[in-house]
């Protein structure tokens, strides 16, 4: 019954910034992992960043790692990732994730909810 809905993505240019954000609603899980795959056309479904319900561990993609950064308000249900130094190569439908288990996975079978979406593109 846990409900992700993911908003932010937009057109910029490269060595910009976003912010994107996901709420959750419903029968949240507020002992687990949340996190961020991307997927371009063509491509598999590839890990960005995860963290911890109370936000002590996060892990990042090597790719993205020093230029994203993962948070989380639980008062708010919400999860950000931001996102600066944007790359043409970061261009993707962001998705936004959730566990069931505090466990940190990089491998999208292990997520039990899933948003809808939100496409970033960057220009060169």
């Amino acid at each position: 019954q846990v409900q992700l809905v993911e908003s932010g993505g937009g057109l910029v240019q490269a060595g910009g910034s976003l912010r994107l954000s996901c709420t959750a609603s419903g029968r949240t899980f507020d002992s687990g992992a949340m996190g961020w795959f991307r997927q371009a056309p063509g491509k598999e479904r590839e890990f960005v960043a995860a963290i911890s319900w109370s936000a002590s561990n996060t892990y990042y993609a090597d790719s993205v790692k020093g230029r994203f950064t993962i948070s989380k308000d639980n008062a708010k249900n919400t999860v950000y990732l931001q996102m600066n130094s944007l790359k043409p190569e970061d261009t993707a439908v962001y998705y936004c994730t959730g566990r069931k288990g505090s466990t940190i996975w990089t491998m999208p079978g292990r997520y039990d909810d899933w948003g809808q979406g939100t496409q970033v593109t960057v220009s060169s």
